[in-house]
């Protein structure tokens, strides 16, 4: 049986942002009826929140030829003005009602290539290496169209998202200044230290 997908998404009026609870189990989404299919390998406090550039959904609707609405790659935020992808890891931003903080980047799947339906799409988008971050909540609350988003602490180690998302591809360098800064949330620093094999430091 085909497993139902939360990847499509639409623009709502207003979402309610909650913490979700731990990676496995938990409710999966930190968004009030955000469907997760698979809890195994998506949500939780370190997923709880995906946010994407609008700028960047722009340049990939340049590069592919097609329209790209806001929710086209399953984001729960379409933000402006602001380079999701320059985030550094731990940053927190305030939006609306809420407090959220930049957890890591999200690794392309087959069901995110399908939804696409563009030829090679998982090794395009890794290439690109620009992928969103995935936030956890740290104060729950309400977001509606045209809420400010405010960069409240940048931690200044200069590792950023993309930088994450690199380490997790393959490069061991890269994976083990992550793993020796302990800058990632422990799921997350778990994971790395796992897929990157150079085991829990």
């Amino acid at each position: 049986m085909k497993r139902p997908s939360g990847i499509r998404k639409r623009p709502v009026d207003r979402i309610e942002v909650r913490d979700p609870g731990p990676k496995r189990g938990g409710l999966g989404s930190g968004v009030v009826g955000d469907h997760i299919g698979s809890r195994k390998h998506h949500g939780g406090e370190t997923q709880a929140v995906y946010a994407v550039a609008r700028e960047e959904l722009d340049w990939w609707a340049e590069h592919l030829g097609r329209e790209l609405g806001d929710g086209m790659f399953g984001e729960n935020l379409t933000t402006t003005g602001l380079d999701v992808d320059e985030a550094e890891v731990g940053e927190r931003w305030r939006v609306g009602e809420t407090l959220l903080e930049v957890c890591g980047p999200r690794v392309p799947c087959v069901t995110f290539a399908k939804h696409m339906a563009e030829r090679a799409w998982v090794r395009r988008f890794t290439e690109r290496g620009r992928t969103g971050a995935y936030l956890g909540v740290r104060e729950p609350g309400a977001i509606g169209p045209g809420d400010s988003i405010e960069v409240v602490h940048r931690p200044g180690h200069g590792l950023t998202v993309p930088m994450f998302f690199r380490a997790a591809m393959g490069d061991r360098d890269l994976a083990g200044v992550f793993l020796a800064a302990e800058v990632l949330p422990p799921i997350e620093h778990e994971w790395l230290a796992r897929v990157s094999g150079r085991g829990v430091s």
